[in-house]
């Protein structure tokens, strides 16, 4: 087939306008077309009075070859690349030992689903639970404010990623096409199949929570075997007769103990305890830079008209969205700091997050409607190990936990020591006055929100770039600076404050058979990029296993 990209049409044209368009492009007649289908749909909103749709198109006809040789200098009339996944591998009918798989993010559950469609029986551990009694303690926190530490947001089947928007998109480079892989598998378990070709495709918590429960049934039914509420207290590692470091298998909470050469680790970014566990082995890791910050929460009709102009509401385009950055120039503590927004979620609600008693930690959720009331989004500012040295001045890769841990329990205290979030209205923390009342909009964290000031919650360099950002951005997105909107804290969990290196084999840099995975170990950071890291993993492994036997 031809793939055909760049082709722009008004938002509401008719049907029968893009064949049309295709037979203009193309200089070709209408019986040259056999056939199409849309490859990929986004749209241009520069101009809100007159939004476009870009479509990528993959065209069916006879006049294939000479199309090409007549746009051979045209970068938008190409071949339509080979997309399709081959397995790379198949499991020797012999395996004595099956690979472990530690976590069930979408890493982890890509990565047992590749080993297991390659035959090779992996065990995957999850230290929480099965994702709908996960899902029912996950919402005792927030309708009673009690948290089960091993099963919440965090923890549980389908990982961080079940309770967020549902983003199926990446910036990562991608030349296998993995992420079609991915996405292709996300529709066989229940995915509307428009995320195959809309530009920022997204899910949504309550068919995250279906999707889960199919792909689990999948890798069941190939053999492997899902493991919940089995958390891995410690790894086995000897030195072999190579005189290299080799995992050999690992301990659970219950002190049962799994014999095994290849280990994937995708335990996710708040494994704090499997972080110092890991250090406490000898297993390389060092301190990486991640950012901080609060959500901020809009009505979501305020985004939809700055973005869409008169076409807010339409249903090609649903709940606005944005993308923000500020890179902080004014004489204050946060001069050269980058604060962008991060995990933006349309018709949403804020969330709380924390894994850990006597902590408050938020993120941002949405349904697959995205139809609640307010928008919101992190408003994060970066930081780096120099950073963690006031928490944490030991030099441990563990320094950027101490300044999470920190900064997640003052914000408990903040909100009033009942897993209430600290809260302020934006007019309000850039006069550096606390708030007493809300205006228009009303909050969607839940347990609860205390109003009073955030000055304290994050240090200083980081509310002086926050304060200097938010005027700036109402630069982008007219109306964002308002009085009203609020602010609630703290957003700490980002990304991992630890990367356990690895080489080019993607094994760990000084333990062989243990294979850093995700967003937990430094190499991901969203569902799609998550998932196509635990692809490239189970890769790795099953050549492993086939080149060792």
């Amino acid at each position: 087939m031809l793939r055909l990209t760049d082709l722009k049409l008004p938002l509401d044209h008719p049907a029968d306008a893009l064949a049309a368009a295709i037979l203009k492009r193309l200089h070709i007649e209408a019986a040259a077309l056999t056939g199409y289908t849309v490859a990929k749909r986004s749209y241009d909103a520069r101009k809100r009075g007159a939004i476009l749709l870009i479509y990528a198109l993959d065209i069916e006809t006879p006049l294939e070859a000479e199309l090409l040789r007549r746009h051979a200098d045209d970068p938008h009339v190409q071949p339509t690349p080979d997309a399709s996944y081959r397995l790379v591998a198949r499991a020797p009918a012999n395996l004595p030992l099956r690979p472990l798989v530690i976590g069930t993010g979408p890493c982890g559950l890509f990565a047992g689903l590749l080993l297991a469609q390659m035959g090779f029986r992996p065990i995957v551990l999850e230290r929480g639970k099965a994702v709908r009694e996960r899902t029912a303690d996950t919402w005792d926190l927030w309708r009673r404010r009690n948290l089960h530490p091993e099963s919440n947001v965090q923890f549980g089947e389908g990982g961080a990623g079940t309770f967020s928007d549902g983003k199926l998109y990446s910036q990562i480079r991608d030349p296998q096409h993995l992420g079609r892989k991915v996405l292709t598998e996300f529709v066989k378990a229940g995915a509307p199949e428009e995320i195959l070709y809309v530009s920022k495709p997204h899910i949504g918590t309550f068919r995250l929570v279906t999707m889960v429960e199919n792909m689990r049934a999948t890798i069941e039914s190939l053999g492997g075997e899902i493991r919940f509420s089995q958390r891995v207290d410690d790894l086995a590692v000897e030195t072999g007769a190579d005189g290299m470091r080799h995992v050999r298998g690992v301990t659970l909470a219950s002190g049962e103990q799994l014999r095994a050469d290849h280990v994937v680790l995708a335990g996710g970014h708040s494994a704090r305890d499997t972080f110092a566990m890991l250090h406490a082995r000898g297993v390389y890791l060092e301190a990486k830079p991640f950012s901080v910050g609060f959500r901020i929460e809009h009505p979501q009709s305020i985004i939809d008209r700055a973005r869409f102009g008169p076409q807010a509401g339409h249903p090609l385009l649903g709940a606005a969205d944005y993308k923000l950055v500020h890179h902080c120039k004014g004489d204050h503590p946060g001069r050269g700091r980058s604060v962008y927004s991060f995990c933006m979620c349309p018709g949403g609600t804020v969330v709380a997050a924390t894994s850990e008693p006597g902590r408050v930690v938020t993120n941002g959720m949405s349904q697959y409607s995205r139809n609640e009331r307010n928008a919101n989004a992190a408003i994060v500012v970066g930081i780096d190990p120099s950073d963690f040295t006031p928490f944490d001045s030991s030099g441990s890769p563990l320094a950027g936990i101490a300044l999470q841990r920190a900064l997640e329990s003052h914000a408990y205290l903040l909100g009033g020591g009942d897993y209430s979030a600290p809260a302020q209205l934006l007019g309000d923390f850039l006069a550096g006055r606390a708030s007493h009342e809300f205006g228009d909009v009303q909050p969607s964290y839940q347990p609860g929100v205390t109003l009073g000031s955030l000055e304290s919650a994050l240090p200083d360099y980081a509310i002086a770039a926050i304060r200097e950002a938010l005027p700036a951005f109402e630069r982008q997105v007219r109306g964002y600076a308002m009085h009203d909107a609020i602010l609630t804290g703290v957003e700490t969990r980002t990304s991992s404050p630890v990367r356990i290196k690895r080489d080019d084999s993607l094994q760990s840099l000084n333990t062989r058979g243990l294979y850093p995975a995700g967003e937990g170990a430094g190499y991901a950071g969203g569902i799609l990029s998550a998932a196509v890291d635990g692809i490239r993993i189970a890769e790795a492994v099953a050549l492993d296993i086939v080149s060792f036997r």
